[in-house]
């Protein structure tokens, strides 16, 4: 078979921070290829050279040689690259910027030049193979994470490229869309000969249908194999910072899943009560009657379908999304507190919530703006998020992980009645998922509440001790323990008043 990429020596710099280290690869035309390790290793940076992105678009100092198919990616712009190389980013925001999901797919080969007919054609296909049909044309803006997902691979489809590189393209999917991604490169590799390169953490669906495993570690490849030789031993794999792909679950999302029985305090007092919300996006419904409860010191699990809601729920709570119907009731000590006291929301895109100069500062912004003392535990956050090296560090210099974990830092250091996480793995390795997830145990055992949404079964069987399934904008169950999700009745005083939006109790 005929190289499709050659690197040789190649090396970057962010800086003064190394990146990769003398790294020397040669992946084979048609070859399906995953490529891991633990955060910050030097996967991602991998991703931006063989685009190009490096060292033509981003500041980074760059040693050695990189070809795809043939082009120099030192001599040759990213346009020029992406006639061979696709790339999606792990952030899809990143990478999406127009009004529609129609426009955005058609981008591409509108801007090469493209018959409007062909551009038609292309655009539909693309559509129909992840699973977009129905939203060509809904705002790109109103998707979901996940569906923003989606549309970028779509988008990178339509060129038709020779080479395919993923970087985390499942983390923010439910398995269902998983499995049709996954398919869908399959059948790109085996049908069309398209070399698929995909960066992930989540190894169990991918490792089986991957030929062949790059393990990286401190910007070089520390082992190359396949799945078999490389992805074995747990407690190897473990000092790596890397889970078993054996112990991945792989459930329905809307079957009921064993969790941790948490105890749970003030259980007839609960946090915040949620009645028939109703919350959407223009004419577009989210939330159709929705009810939900949470006592202090829960730890709740919320799991569901990509567009199901669970995003605009989380807006909902935080105050940041008003909904059409429908009254949220916070306990009196909750009410007094200002929004960011209340609800600690980390956003599925980190760059929405970090504002300073250094990592350190995010994590003391938010006291400070509050007028709070110094807080105490804020070495100890940035140690269980794995910061404190990092604190003098720029958060748009640093790996998407680590910017989630500072976003993650910088909220918990409000210490929020409830803290909600959504998607909190993007980017993690399970060393750093897991030491942050057994931190935030110890603050829910102190009486913390914690709201986690997420895609990742492991989490909620590990960590939740109660899990609501949101489907079609209806909690399934355990909308609240005592009336198991039924819609109406938890609060005799409820309000309806459509009219202004109804009734948002915020204090």
């Amino acid at each position: 078979m005929n190289a499709m990429i050659e690197i040789e020596h190649l090396s970057v710099r962010y800086g003064s921070v190394p990146a990769l280290d003398d790294l020397s690869l040669r992946i084979e035309r048609g070859s399906f290829v995953l490529v891991t390790g633990p955060s910050g290793c030097g996967k991602s940076t991998l991703a931006l050279c063989l685009a190009g992105l490096i060292p033509h678009a981003l500041p980074a100092e760059m040693e050695g040689a990189v070809r795809v198919g043939g082009l120099d990616a030192r001599t040759n712009l990213p346009a020029s690259m992406a006639v061979k190389i696709g790339l999606v980013f792990q952030n899809p925001a990143t990478q999406l910027f127009n009004a529609t999901v129609e426009e955005e797919i058609g981008f591409g080969p509108r801007n090469a030049g493209l018959p409007e007919e062909d551009i038609v054609t292309r655009v539909r296909s693309a559509a129909a193979a992840t699973g977009l049909s129905e939203l060509l044309g809904r705002s790109v803006r109103e998707l979901s994470v996940g569906e923003q997902q989606l549309v970028a691979i779509a988008s990178v489809l339509t060129l038709g490229p020779q080479v395919l590189v993923l970087d985390e393209p499942t983390a923010n999917l439910d398995w269902r869309e998983t499995e049709r991604i996954l398919s869908l490169l399959k059948r790109l590799q085996e049908g069309e000969g398209v070399t698929i390169v995909i960066i992930e953490h989540r190894l169990r669906a991918v490792a089986e249908l991957a030929d062949r495993v790059l393990l990286m570690r401190e910007g070089r490849v520390e082992e190359d194999g396949s799945p078999a030789q490389v992805l074995h031993g747990a407690s190897r794999l473990a000092a790596l910072g890397m889970r078993d792909p054996c112990l991945d679950l792989v459930a329905d999302s809307g079957q009921p899943v064993a969790v941790r029985r948490a105890s749970r305090s003030n259980r007839d007092r609960p946090l915040v009560i949620l009645e028939a919300i109703e919350a959407g996006y223009g004419r577009r419904e989210v939330l159709r009657g929705l009810d939900l409860v949470i006592y202090p010191g829960e730890f709740v699990a919320l799991v569901g379908d990509n567009g199901a809601g669970k995003s605009t729920l989380a807006h909902v709570i935080a105050g940041l999304h008003r909904p059409r119907k429908g009254r949220v009731t916070w306990n009196v000590g909750s009410r007094r507190l200002r929004g960011g006291r209340r609800v600690g929301l980390l956003f599925q895109n980190p760059l929405q919530q970090l504002v300073c100069d250094s990592v350190g500062q995010e994590v003391a912004f938010g006291p400070s703006n509050y007028g709070l003392p110094n807080h105490s535990d804020a070495q100890a956050i940035l140690e269980a998020a794995d910061l404190a090296g990092v604190r003098d560090r720029r958060p748009q210099a640093l790996s998407a992980g680590q910017q989630q974990r500072t976003a993650l830092a910088a909220t918990m250091a409000l210490q929020p009645c409830l803290l909600i996480l959504d998607e909190p793995t993007m980017g993690q390795d399970w060393e750093h998922l897991s030491r942050l997830m057994d931190y935030l145990m110890e603050l829910n055992r102190d009486g913390q509440a914690i709201l986690l949404i997420t895609h990742d079964d492991r989490l909620t069987c590990r960590y939740a001790g109660r899990r609501v399934v949101l489907r079609d904008g209806v909690a399934l169950n355990g909308g609240s323990p005592e009336a198991g999700g039924r819609r109406g009745g938890l609060l005799a005083r409820a309000t309806w008043n459509g009219a202004r939006g109804g009734d948002h109790d915020q204090g």
